[in-house]
């Protein structure tokens, strides 16, 4: 697996092309993409002549950018000129043209970064587990008989199988932290509204964040870079910096294996407790609901069986939903936030888990939670969720379980602690805690290492 660090620096260096690179990615796709159900549509033309354009630039003496001839991939709700945006749905397989690409990916494009799929996705973002009517189901390249999680499976099963250096996704209530924990990748769902929406389709526009995966904290460093356009080093990042753990019911449901490291990682670190978790959780759901419900309205009432069966019910509750229910809901979110900024206020990381488990069984597709099997779709962002719900950034990092299934733990910041967040998962992944490694799934369908 080639970082797109190491990528970059090649390609400036003259060393390999950005063609070549986009060739031997283009190759990957179409030999190994179709047993992970991952890849939507592969944008061959468009990036070999954008590959052109990177080898073209430093001919002439010319920097082409930071992610110069890097491949990338986007979940299939980012705007792709020329493309109708279908958001994982067959609704709209036959839209308009998008007219432009979304910011997101002009912003990588001017650094040099190369977009060469779209990825695979819950229909309208709307569920943690990646079980599409369209497109399929999105299989973890750990193991292909589990989920990738969702909403973002597509975009993290194309990188830990190790086809793409790095990847967009959406974040509304973990559909970033999901994927990336059950799928051993860094996943970053941001401060709320701090990177660029423009030209995203929406789920719930209160909630709604993009954000990378990628196979290293210098990575994920460098794409948030380019996408706020600030330094992701720190102001001050000299001093130590103040770890929390979350308890109550962020260890309830957690696996063994993050209790451990949560508590070794910082054994001395305070233990706290967030109020109204469940009640927190709740107004997640309802709001979400009520702003992906209002949205497709319009379109449910024209034809809802054209929705994919496991999202149309939801969205139609949703669009029943009262309007002052929803404004309560608001309400008390307003209340959480503040008494939770409060309540961190003497930290910059707490700790928690990012899933309660490993990915389940795409035959079985339920998880245990409070020592009942329910829907992994629902509640495999049980730990995210009650952060989204706050606006605060929070990074998934993959945990080193040499043998088992990938499971990763929450970074979680103040507004705008993103950078903090970096230094110290940048530390984890020194001291060998955390960290991605394709050797345990490279053989399962003949990943290619590196990039000729």
């Amino acid at each position: 697996m080639t970082r797109a660090t190491d990528i970059a620096a090649a390609v400036r260096s003259g060393s390999v092309t950005a063609l070549g690179v986009v060739e031997h990615c283009l190759e990957g796709l179409e030999r190994e993409a179709g047993p992970l159900v991952a890849v939507t549509r592969i944008l061959a033309e468009r990036a070999r002549a954008d590959a052109r354009l990177v080898d073209a630039a430093l001919s002439m003496g010319r920097d082409p950018g930071p992610l110069a001839g890097v491949p990338f991939g986007v979940k299939d709700l980012f705007d792709v000129e020329g493309l109708p945006t279908t958001a994982g749905s067959g609704l709209y397989a036959d839209a308009p043209p998008a007219p432009d690409d979304a910011e997101a990916i002009r912003r990588l494009r001017g650094a040099g970064a190369i977009l060469v799929a779209t990825l695979n996705m819950d229909e309208f973002a709307y569920g943690f587990a990646t079980i599409s009517a369209r497109h399929g189901t999105t299989r973890n390249p750990h193991d292909l008989a589990r989920l990738a999680g969702g909403s973002s499976g597509g975009s993290a099963s194309a990188v830990a199988a190790g086809l793409l250096p790095f990847s967009l996704g959406s974040d509304t209530n973990g559909s970033i932290r999901v994927p990336a924990s059950l799928c051993g990748l860094y996943g970053l769902k941001p401060t709320h509204d701090d990177l660029p929406m423009g030209g995203v389709f929406p789920f719930a526009q209160s909630f709604d964040d993009v954000g990378p995966f990628t196979t290293s904290m210098a990575d994920m460093a460098l794409i948030w870079e380019v996408l706020s356009g600030r330094s992701a080093v720190e102001d001050d990042g000299s001093g130590a910096l103040r770890v929390a753990r979350l308890g109550g019911r962020f260890r309830d449901n957690a696996d063994p294996d993050q209790i451990a490291a949560m508590d070794a990682i910082a054994p001395d670190a305070p233990m706290i407790e967030l109020p109204d978790i469940a009640r927190a959780r709740s107004a997640a759901f309802l709001i979400t609901a009520s702003e992906g419900g209002i949205l497709h309205r319009e379109a449910l009432s024209r034809d809802a069986m054209a929705f994919d069966p496991a999202t149309r019910d939801r969205l139609i509750a949703g669009a029943l939903l009262p309007q002052a229910l929803y404004e309560t809901a608001q309400a008390f979110r307003a209340r959480f936030k503040a008494a939770i900024l409060d309540l961190i206020a003497d930290y910059d990381v707490l700790l928690a888990p990012a899933t309660p488990c490993v990915a389940p069984l795409v035959d079985d597709p339920r998880i245990m939670i409070d020592g009942v099997m329910t829907p992994a779709r629902a509640d495999l962002g049980i730990h995210t969720q009650p952060i989204s719900f706050t606006g605060l950034p929070a990074l998934s990092v993959p945990l080193r379980r040499p043998g088992q299934l990938p499971l990763g733990l929450q970074l979680i910041g103040k507004p705008g602690g993103e950078p903090a967040l970096f230094r110290f998962a940048a530390m984890l992944e020194d001291r060998g805690i955390t960290g991605v490694s394709s050797a345990d799934f490279s053989a399962k369908i003949g990943i290619q290492g590196e990039y000729q």
